[in-house]
């Protein structure tokens, strides 16, 4: 019996829940997430080396180290060190047992609940109540002690303890190896967005070491571009990305210089992708999937398409150009822009400016933050030559706004 496309509701509901874990773009969730562990850290490799040098004398039976780490958020200051504390483990395992433990200040922000946490995770049945923290510490002492093992703590935003406690449980800490006969029992790893040396008594920064600081810088492009691709590679499908639509991510997130905001621009290109898979879309990444709005995030300089509006009609049409190949590709060559800017020229019935004006107007436009310019290798050959992109626009809708103006601007 005809029923003119009616469906019972849990048909319905059963249709649009199947592209939950349906996997088209999205194969390993873990992956996308913050606190997701890479086998292997990619964009740090200089600053990987400068903190192996802090622990140099680490294989040897006494050896100890300690470091301050500082950078902004999304830095990788967090991976480093516990990449490091993984890395230096399995390194050493035939030479020293080395054991670590992780404590975010910020959830434990009293010096009191530092230790409990410390001894948590080396005697989960420790009682973490009743004792005082002289008590505590003879414990750890103790516990390290009786295990031979070396220890490995990481403060991780030390300044919230610092800012409640002060620094007296970082010289105990630094102190742990008086009174008895051997040293190197404990390394220690401050992290921290504040350079906290400087809140730090004389005591405690001459038991650091005041050259012991390690200071990181936001991400570059390109190491923005390195998370990405390493991401994509462990997480998406074969095939659903290029690294053409992973630079133009990168891109996108470089004036943060944040490898959240570049692993968030990536999740969210895959959930816009998913959301509009059906039997006939092309399961693969796109320019508009990278361009899909993130709410309660702001957005990076020259978002919004009233920035164009005071352009002269010529640079219009230079921009116009740009727009409509973008719309379709992730980037173009300097040489593709002239060849469809004499293409929109004759369309518009405009003479076209020099090779030198076009240049100059390409300037602006990078100036105002609209493209993105790299030099980089045309395909496979050995020549280079300037890649234009649009990380901050949709092309698309930038394209239709430049119509509308071009029309009053040649009526």
């Amino acid at each position: 019996m005809f029923n003119n496309g009616w469906r019972k509701p849990s048909d319905v509901m059963g249709n649009y829940l199947d592209r939950i874990g349906a996997g088209w773009v999205l194969a390993n969730p873990d992956v996308m997430d913050f606190d997701y562990i890479p086998t292997e850290l990619v964009g740090r490799e200089t600053i990987q080396n400068e903190l192996a040098s802090k622990f140099s004398t680490l294989h040897h039976p006494e050896g100890a180290g300690r470091v301050v780490i500082t950078g902004p958020v999304g830095s990788g200051k967090t991976v480093l060190a516990r990449t490091f504390c993984r890395d230096i483990q399995r390194h050493l395992s035939n030479k020293r047992n080395i054991r670590s433990v992780h404590v975010n200040c910020r959830n434990a922000s009293t010096s009191m609940r530092v230790v409990q946490r410390i001894l948590h995770e080396l005697a989960p049945g420790h009682p973490d109540r009743g004792l005082s923290m002289g008590e505590l510490l003879m414990s750890l002492r103790r516990i390290l002690r009786q295990d031979t093992s070396h220890l490995l703590v990481v403060l991780d935003e030390v300044d919230h303890m610092l800012r409640r406690s002060g620094d007296d449980l970082l010289y105990q800490l630094l102190r742990i190896d008086e009174d008895q006969a051997g040293k190197g029992t404990l390394s220690l790893i401050l992290i921290s967005q504040e350079q906290v040396l400087d809140v730090l008594e004389t005591a405690v920064i001459s038991r650091m070491g005041s050259t012991n600081h390690i200071r990181i810088d936001p991400y570059t492009v390109d190491g923005l571009e390195a998370i990405a691709t390493q991401r994509a590679e462990s997480g998406l499908v074969p095939g659903s990305w290029s690294p053409e639509i992973i630079r133009l991510i990168a891109e996108k997130a470089a004036p943060s210089g944040d490898a959240r905001r570049v692993i968030e621009l990536l999740n969210a290109a895959v959930e816009r992708c998913e959301f509009r898979q059906d039997d006939h879309s092309e399961r693969c990444l796109t320019v508009e999937d990278v361009h899909v709005p993130l709410e309660n995030i702001a957005t990076a300089a020259g978002s919004n398409l009233e920035h164009i509006d005071d352009l002269n009609p010529n640079a219009m049409l230079v921009l116009l150009s740009l727009c409509r190949r973008l719309s379709k590709q992730e980037s173009m060559t300097t040489g593709e822009v002239e060849q469809l800017y004499a293409v929109v020229c004759e369309e518009y019935e405009q003479k076209m400016r020099s090779h030198t004006t076009v240049w100059k107007y390409l300037k602006e436009f990078e100036e105002r933050q609209i493209i993105t310019s790299r030099v980089a290798a045309i395909g496979d050959g050995r020549g280079r030559t300037t890649h234009l992109s649009m990380p901050h626009y949709l092309p698309k809708d930038l394209a239709s706004r430049i119509e509308m103006l071009l029309k009053r601007k040649f009526r």
